[in-house]
């Protein structure tokens, strides 16, 4: 339940090798000066947990003892999240470090021991009744911050369980989680990976990270062969996986009726306020614009070289650059790109370059991919990058630094009840900056071949964030309506669904790009699915920010304020009437056409400098 439980989570991860000089390590101090400082921190938190039961039973006694426990519990929040975020961030930069994982283990057993102890509160919230909270919160000006969250409690007053049946939910938080922590531990530690010998004698181990790097080989015959090693693997596993994902989506089953929904997608929408209508619209018009999916393939086809595209064709670099984009260089362009924005924006980023809120480079241990941490509130919001001299890396660091500036702007505008942003609105801001960085390398570009570079990316882009997310969220939707109307989930059974859904989103029956019948068993490798209708939030933010950055790039009257009192709202409102008072509503055709539009857009322009270069590198 939202309501006044919202618990914060700090961001997750994913990449991989070596931070070159201090200044481009984050500097973790900022939050706690020592180990010993947070320990200290963390003990005292722990110890105040008994406070709260001296508001059980009493937040109905008058509005001054209502805001007495809300302040004291949003104290308590906010130091629970800096805790967490110091733990998980250090742990993180230097993964083989058993204390700092230690630490994290500590404060995710904590998180859960306070998520118990606060189970009364919206049962109790509901039992005070609409009249008297509404006239607390007339009378108690200090009630303002919170008044969201109260009120959403009763708008869920349907869904609240009683104090025990509450108490219990919350005790069971773990054990729902069981097989997202099995997944975990097999498709990252424990799965035998297969080694394979390439074209030139190579021999390479396909893990993640090594499949990640060699399904984009220029010869294609290695990128089949490591499509059929990697995808025959899970293949082995398909019924273990199963089990843990049948596991999750039943979790997410149980917890929707406990809680009286209608359905698993309305249990996991509520959370928010979104109505269904979005996830609807976004999958109803992505099915009607598939020809502009197919079109992408078949341009990749003809940029490839390749007359008949299959699966394992659409990872490698439409265009080859060896262009290198040091990090000094990838921090100007991000600052140059989001001038538009204008100068105090820029300022605060530069700011962020200089003062270490960013770990930049891979090492040994740190984890992979990159992430954002705005979690605490006193602070600044944290980066973490593999930064690796690439395009792609440039792209990145814009991308997260959307989300710190997100952060940073909430902080600075919103009280600590409203500062944190959904999930819905929180990826607007980074493929906004996305958008921003393609219109300012396509404006420097010096030739032809690295406008088609840039071009080229962004394309790509497009396909993984909307299309590809969106096919996910389709897959979510299908296999828990399946369990909810009691079929079995078994591997077979998920891979029968996820086969069907990646053929026609591909294109396979019409001959745009074949789908080969092992690699069906993808839906294994998608960790997102055990994160309850999470990935069509990529989709949905990408279509409302190609919206909005097109106002912005065009220079509409008014634009850039209308984008950055977005951001600066925060969680000040639900996120789908935030994004509608900024002008974008996602439960209707719009946003999602302008997507296909902006796609449509992007190959014509690659199209007419083909046709300008002859056809050169068509088959």
């Amino acid at each position: 339940m939202r309501g006044i439980l919202t618990m914060l989570l700090a961001a997750s991860i994913s990449g991989a090798a070596v931070a070159e000089d201090k200044q481009d390590t984050w500097d973790l101090t900022d939050i706690y000066p020592s180990v010993e400082a947070w320990a200290q921190a963390k003990d005292a938190l722990e110890a105040k947990f008994p406070d709260v039961d001296a508001c059980r039973g009493h937040l109905g006694d008058s509005s001054e003892k209502l805001l007495e426990c809300s302040e004291m519990l949003s104290d308590m929040f906010k130091e629970w999240a800096r805790i967490s975020s110091y733990a998980a961030m250090a742990s993180d930069a230097d993964t083989r470090d058993a204390e700092k994982q230690k630490r994290r283990t500590e404060v995710r057993i904590m998180g859960s021991k306070f998520g118990e102890r606060l189970s009364f509160i919206n049962p109790e919230i509901l039992e005070i009744g609409e009249e008297t909270l509404r006239s607390y919160l007339d009378e108690q000006d200090g009630l303002d911050p919170y008044r969201l969250n109260i009120l959403d409690t009763l708008r869920q007053a349907e869904h609240v369980l009683s104090p025990q049946a509450e108490e219990m939910m919350a005790a069971t938080g773990l054990v729902r989680g069981a097989s997202q922590d099995t997944y975990r531990t097999l498709a990252n530690a424990d799965m035998p990976w297969p080694t394979i010998t390439l074209s030139d004698g190579e021999e390479v181990r396909l893990d993640q990270a090594g499949y990640t790097k060699y399904r984009s080989a220029d010869n294609r015959e290695d990128r089949k062969a490591v499509f059929d090693a990697f995808w025959g693997k899970w293949k082995e596993f398909e019924r273990t996986f199963g089990t843990t994902l049948a596991g999750q989506v039943n979790a997410h089953v149980f917890t929707q009726r406990q809680r009286n929904y209608p359905n698993s997608l309305a249990a996991a929408l509520d959370n928010n306020n979104i109505p269904e209508a979005v996830y609807r619209t976004l999958v109803s018009e992505t099915n009607d614009n598939l020809d502009t999916l197919h079109r992408y393939f078949r341009l990749r086809g003809r940029m490839l070289g390749v007359a008949h595209p299959a699966y394992y064709d659409i990872y490698p670099s439409l265009v080859e650059s060896d262009k290198e984009f040091p990090l000094a260089v990838g921090k100007q362009l991000t600052l140059e790109a989001t001038k538009p924005l204008g100068n105090g924006y820029v300022e605060v980023v530069a700011s962020g370059f200089e003062s270490r809120w960013m770990d930049a480079y891979p090492r040994p241990g740190k984890v992979s991919g990159a992430y954002m941490n705005g979690s605490v509130y006193d602070e600044h919001p944290f980066v973490l990058m593999n930064y690796n001299d690439d395009y792609e890396s440039v792209s990145t660091m814009a991308h997260e630094w959307g989300h710190a500036m997100h952060s940073y702007l909430a902080s600075r505008a919103q009280p600590y009840p409203t500062a944190q942003y959904s999930i819905f609105t929180a990826e607007i801001a980074s493929t906004f900056n996305e958008a921003l960085l393609l219109e300012h390398m396509l404006k420097t570009a010096e030739s032809d071949d690295e406008r088609l570079y840039y071009l080229g990316s962004a394309l790509e882009n497009l396909r993984g964030t909307y299309f590809r997310q969106t096919m996910f969220a389709e897959f979510e939707l299908a296999i828990h309506e399946a369990a909810e109307a009691g079929e079995a989930l078994t591997g077979a059974k998920l891979t029968e669904i996820y086969g069907d859904l990646l053929r026609r989103y591909h294109g396979h029956d019409e001959g745009v790009l074949t789908i080969d019948d092992l690699y069906t068993v993808e839906w294994a490798y998608i960790p997102h699915f055990y994160y309850n209708f999470y990935v069509y939030q990529y989709a949905t933010s990408l279509a409302a920010s190609s919206l909005l950055a097109e106002a912005v790039i065009q220079g509409r009257p008014g634009a850039v304020e209308n984008y950055l009192n977005l951001l600066k709202a925060g969680g000040s409102d639900y996120p789908y009437e935030l994004l509608k008072r900024a002008g974008v509503d996602m439960a209707t055709a719009e946003p999602y056409r302008a997507v296909f539009a902006r796609m449509n857009a992007i190959m014509d322009q690659i199209e007419e400098i083909l046709d300008r270069q002859n056809g050169s590198v068509a088959p």
